[in-house]
């Protein structure tokens, strides 16, 4: 499909994925939205052309459920990122989307969990479907909410039963090789009262000279005693604008987790968030941002506590070298009933040099007088003794550099899947 965005190209992009009639009405709906707002008035600059960039791209006609019949051009290259012999390895089910379509999906798991692209869950489970979607992160939000309503393709579908856990975690990986692509999956994910469900998300891209664009929409659903982890290394090329929501609401004693790293990227903008909804719900936020040059990275997260004795935690680990931008934006609010509620905040950020920035930006709210919210925000350079002294060691300044960082975000790494903490130093060596 070209380049550009129109009301004739909704059109047919619903028509040709058999689309029901409201789910057209709602993109059309969307993308007069998407006319209508600004690009957000925080964070880094956004400077790219909408009419530059190309919405729509597919090599497969359906998604494969062995890889000898994929593409082999497609197949090489997430051989080649190690995706295949990960799903061999340690994964109970794999969901792998090139450009705009899935193309490869498995799942292991002989449990009744529902675990599909999100096109086809649309196809196969219309009520389920139409009840999540849209339903935690509404399309009106923001600029980037309203283009991926518009136009979203791809994306995983997830429910887990009742009082059901997986033995391993289920994957999803995104991937553009596409000049000036943009990407819009849309993921929602249930976890039914008294389950557990670990995912994990993965998500590169081609380097060009031209501007992609990422805007994804995440809705999570964590009901009543049961868990959840999402854990995310970003690292896509640094031409593309990675703007995305993600959003998780959780019941009575649930749990939400994310883990969140970003090292690739042109501009990131994306903030994990948890309404606490139920009373001693929980959720954590474990994040690290590598920024170097040309790269400004603006994440953190937001927890919103409105359940009685609710908690959460937002751990963030930021890095700027080669005169790259490294935020922190975070919002905290316990709200009026949340009695007894606990929250903390703790950043943490290392200049590598005199060129590099960084800036915190909480928003801390607390509305009843028996909660307790702490913000702890540190912000320094490179420890030069310490550096010497490696290097003393024999090592060499990049190396001692290496083991610096690897031991001020050594927190967010023992919160990974063990094969996610080898391809983080693996990025890091890079």
């Amino acid at each position: 499909m070209k380049t550009g965005l129109s009301k004739e190209f909704i059109i047919n992009l619903s028509k040709m994925k058999n689309e029901p009639d409201w789910m057209l009405d709602f993109r059309l709906k969307s993308y007069e939205k998407f006319l209508e707002l600004e690009n957000p008035q925080f964070g880094p600059i956004i400077d790219f052309s909408f009419d530059e960039i190309l919405y729509y791209k597919n090599k497969e006609k359906k998604s494969q459920e062995n890889w000898e019949e994929v593409n082999p051009e497609i197949r090489n290259t997430f051989c080649n990122l190690g995706v295949i012999d990960a799903e061999k390895n340690y994964l109970d089910g794999v969901s792998n989307q090139y450009e705009s379509e899935v193309v490869y999906h498995k799942q292991k798991t002989n449990k009744d969990i529902i675990f599909l692209s999100t096109d086809e869950a649309l196809q196969q489970y219309p009520d389920l479907f139409k009840k999540y979607f849209n339903s935690l992160v509404k399309y009106d939000e923001n600029k980037y909410t309203a283009l991926n309503g518009a136009v979203w393709s791809g994306g995983t579908f997830i429910y887990i039963p009742k009082n059901t856990s997986l033995d391993r975690p289920l994957q999803s990986y995104f991937r553009i090789d596409t000049e000036s692509l943009g990407q819009f999956e849309r993921t929602i994910i249930i976890v039914d009262d008294d389950a557990s469900l670990e995912y994990i998300e993965g998500c590169t891209a081609r380097s060009y000279s031209k501007n992609s664009l990422h805007a994804g929409v995440v809705e999570i659903f964590v009901g009543k005693n049961a868990s959840m982890r999402y854990s995310t290394i970003q690292n896509w090329s640094t031409d593309v604008y990675n703007l995305v929501t993600k959003r998780a609401i959780v019941d009575d004693y649930g749990k939400m987790e994310w883990i969140d790293g970003n090292i690739g990227s042109k501009v990131t903008m994306k903030y994990p968030s948890c309404i606490l909804k139920g009373d001693y719900a929980v959720g954590n936020s474990i994040s690290i941002a590598y920024a170097k040059s040309g790269q400004a990275l603006d994440a953190g997260a937001k927890m919103i506590h409105l359940g009685k004795y609710t908690k959460s935690n937002i751990l963030s680990k930021s890095i700027a070298e080669d005169g790259g931008l490294a935020n922190y934006r975070g919002t905290t609010k316990i709200s009026k009933n949340a009695i007894g509620s606990l929250a903390e905040i703790k950043c943490d950020t290392i200049l590598m040099d005199e060129f590099s920035k960084s800036d915190t930006y909480p928003n801390n709210i607390v509305e009843n007088n028996s909660s307790l919210l702490s913000h702890e925000a540190a912000i320094s350079k490179i420890d030069q003794e310490k550096l010497f002294y490696l290097m003393s060691k024999g090592l060499s300044e990049e190396r001692a550099k290496e083991l610096f960082i690897l031991g001020f975000i050594s927190d967010f790494k023992k919160a990974l899947p063990m094969e996610y903490a080898v391809e983080l130093n693996r990025l890091l060596e890079e």
